[in-house]
């Protein structure tokens, strides 16, 4: 089983940058996608970001590309996903997750294997 823990999450002001990082461990880690999702109050879980097992492709959702920029550094045992947000609007406001799908790429949450437990992202004006 997957375990992914992220981290980075708080409160900024409009404008500003967040990094947002995911850990990924457990048996074949390596071979999985890992996505950054996020949902806000009332609304469905939207895709943001995915890095492909290699680090090579990426994938943005429109309302983050040219703002937002995915990584991956896969070590021997965890792999470190981050995720830099720039120019932050109130709209980004959410539950920022993790996810991991095993090999192939997908946008929507039900295809994913495994989450993180997330991390509250608030940009205030």
């Amino acid at each position: 089983q997957v375990q992914l823990v992220e981290s980075g999450g708080g409160l900024v002001q409009a404008g500003a940058a967040l990094r947002l990082s995911c850990v990924a461990s457990g048996p074949g880690f390596s071979n999985y996608v890992i996505a950054w999702f996020r949902q806000a109050p009332g609304k469905e879980r939207e895709f943001v970001a995915g890095i492909g097992w290699g680090g090579g492709s990426t994938s943005y959702a429109d309302s983050v590309k040219g703002r937002g920029t995915i990584s991956r550094d896969n070590a021997k045992k965890t792999s470190t996903v981050t995720l830099q947000l720039n120019s932050l609007k109130p709209e980004d406001t959410a539950v920022y997750y993790c996810a991991a799908k095993f090999l192939s790429w997908g946008r929507v949450a039900a295809d994913y294997d495994y989450w993180g437990q997330g991390t509250q992202v608030t940009v205030s004006l």
